[in-house]
């Protein structure tokens, strides 16, 4: 958390030098803004009000382009080819740089390929279960299983996928985990009983606030913002937590007015809360994560070797 604090002191010391940053950096040209998400979905409604505030501020022409496929890969890939003077920047998570890029040894890029500029939210990660099912922590969870209950954990990435096996590995009980696209998927499938359990990274707020959910457990390094009572899954046995964030990069090699420019544009608009960007981003995620520079280039080094040690721990 202190780490978190510090970063997020810089980045909004970047902010104070904002408008002259961007006073002496104009994009010679119409910005092209890679999305890593589908359509009409929460990250792409959050990258298309970004794009469309910083027009409004700054008069950029931003183009949105979907490129998604791979948990980000498909568009680290073709993000690595664009030019690097501020025409193309993307929009992925930072697990898309971490243990996607790990986990396929034929990605095709690597962190070095890129210049981060910032993230924007962090992942509300829980373990989500709807309140009928009497449960109100992880530990009831681990009862139910090992009474014989046969259950259903929902997740939406590999990586995800690998911490719900550690979940149950490391505390004597083996879940029917069952892999889609997207935490409305599992929120659905919850709903819908189709899964008893599943991970969740904000999108069970409403739920959750309305009683029909209950978070049974965070996910993350540290408590969840609405329900910072439930356990993490690191004091369950689990030393890879799901902590992860949406991030905006641009190619390697990003001249730095240009980096600090876009930076500081970015993290204007979405830790404004009067904007749409900032607004929804708050409403879902409790407010702006703000990670950049050399500490958003650690996190990443640091998310690439927990994922070594995530799929060694799973073989």
């Amino acid at each position: 958390m202190k780490k978190f604090l510090i970063a997020a002191v810089a980045a909004f010391g970047l902010l104070s030098h904002s408008h002259v940053a961007m006073a002496d950096w104009q994009p010679s040209g119409p910005i092209k803004l890679m999305i890593a998400f589908a359509a009409g979905g929460g990250a792409d409604t959050i990258a298309r009000q970004v794009a469309d505030e910083l027009q409004k501020r700054h008069g950029w022409e931003i183009i949105p382009q979907q490129v998604t496929g791979g948990g980000g890969t498909k568009l680290a890939r073709a993000l690595k080819e664009e030019p690097n003077d501020g025409t193309a920047i993307g929009m992925a998570v930072t697990e898309s740089f971490g243990y996607n890029m790990v986990a396929n040894p034929n990605a095709g890029f690597t962190q070095g390929d890129f210049t981060p500029l910032t993230t924007v939210a962090g992942f509300q990660m829980g373990v989500v279960a709807k309140s009928s099912k009497g449960w109100k922590t992880i530990d009831d969870v681990f009862a139910a299983a090992k009474a014989g209950e046969t259950l259903r954990f929902g997740t939406m990435s590999p990586k995800l996928a690998d911490i719900a096996y550690l979940i149950g590995k490391n505390n004597g009980v083996e879940f029917n985990i069952i892999e889609v696209k997207g935490g409305k998927a599992v929120m659905n499938g919850v709903n819908a009983d189709d899964m008893d359990l599943g991970f969740m990274a904000g999108i069970q707020r409403k739920g959750v606030a309305a009683g029909d959910l209950v978070n049974l457990a965070s996910a993350l390094s540290v408590p969840l913002v609405q329900t910072p009572d439930a356990p993490l899954i690191g004091d369950r046995n689990v030393p890879f937590p799901a902590d992860g964030y949406f991030m905006f990069t641009a190619p390697a090699g990003l001249p730095t007015d240009a980096r600090k420019a876009l930076t500081a544009a970015i993290v204007e608009v979405v830790t404004d809360e009067s904007t749409k960007a900032g607004g929804i981003i708050k409403k879902a995620f409790g407010g702006a994560a703000i990670i950049s520079g050399s500490e958003l280039g650690g996190l990443l080094a640091r998310d690439a070797a927990d994922a070594e040690g995530l799929l060694k721990a799973t073989q």
